[in-house]
């Protein structure tokens, strides 16, 4: 059973002040020069994906001692084991190595706090601007700016009207250009790293079409920041993201939107591409 209690405004602010002592250590590194190493899978790695990685986990540990966390850079947990967790943490260190790498400023920190297999709680950082986005069930969504002004963030009520989208700057899809072909009507923002989750939950955008490969690390704060802002997030089959149920990590494509009225005109146009 979901213990609502865990969501309380303490727990909430101690796990956005992890993120951002995180963010600072990355950008410590991030205004030097660094270099970068490739992993097994041939993503890019930096040390600030490390530091990060350990600034979060220990921090994690402390605050909830008896909650198991699964991280982008300490993944190979048995799924034996972690397939019997009510909850775990699922953290990015460093959502965007490449953009780091490429000093664009689109990276990000992830943390989030899943449920049976759904995100109940999730935290965006952004170290270079200095602004924090965080969902959780219990409270809704927020965002807060480099001056620590926090407001409440709700989705865009647009339906129907020219749509704004936002895709991947590093990672280009053949299928979002056939896709583009479809919708006709729409504006367009490139930006890296799960920055496309805020987006739409802030209003900034309404769909967020993905087809190409991410782990669950990338997706599951975004998720629970735009869930509870009054979002959705679907499958292509058309199903919720069913978080630590098989042995991989990797997400099938997925949509993001405002609703289910642009998930479900986006998903039906997805159906007919060849």
């Amino acid at each position: 059973m979901f213990d609502r209690k865990i969501l309380n405004e303490r727990f909430i602010i101690s796990t956005t002040e992890i993120a951002q002592d995180a963010g600072l250590a990355i950008l410590q590194i991030y205004n030097s020069d660094f270099d970068y190493k490739l992993k097994k899978d041939f993503s890019p790695i930096t040390e600030a994906d490390n530091i990060a990685h350990k600034i979060i986990t220990e921090r994690l540990k402390i605050l909830t001692p008896k909650i198991p966390i699964i991280s982008e850079e300490n993944s190979e947990v048995p799924y034996e084991i972690r397939s019997r967790w009510e909850k775990y943490w699922l953290v990015d260190p460093l959502d965007g190595t490449k953009e780091f790498i490429k000093k664009n400023g689109d990276f990000t920190v992830n943390v989030a706090l899943i449920h049976n297999n759904t995100p109940i709680f999730g935290v965006i950082h952004i170290p270079v601007t200095n602004e924090t986005y965080w969902g959780s069930k219990i409270n809704g969504s927020f965002y807060s700016n480099s001056n620590n002004d926090i407001k409440q963030i709700r989705v865009s009520k647009k339906k129907n009207k020219r749509i704004r989208l936002v895709a991947s700057r590093s990672h280009p899809s053949k299928m979002l250009n056939k896709l583009l072909e479809k919708i006709v009507d729409y504006e367009i923002l490139k930006v890296g790293s799960s920055i496309k989750f805020c987006h739409i939950a802030s209003g900034q955008a309404e769909c967020y079409p993905r087809f190409g490969p991410t782990s669950e690390w990338d997706t599951a704060a975004g998720e629970a920041i735009v869930s509870f802002a009054g979002g959705d997030v679907i499958t292509s089959a058309g199903d919720s993201i069913n978080y630590n149920a098989k042995e991989d990590y990797l997400n099938p494509n997925f949509i993001v939107s405002n609703g289910k009225i642009i998930s479900e005109r986006i998903l039906s146009l997805s159906k007919t591409i060849k």
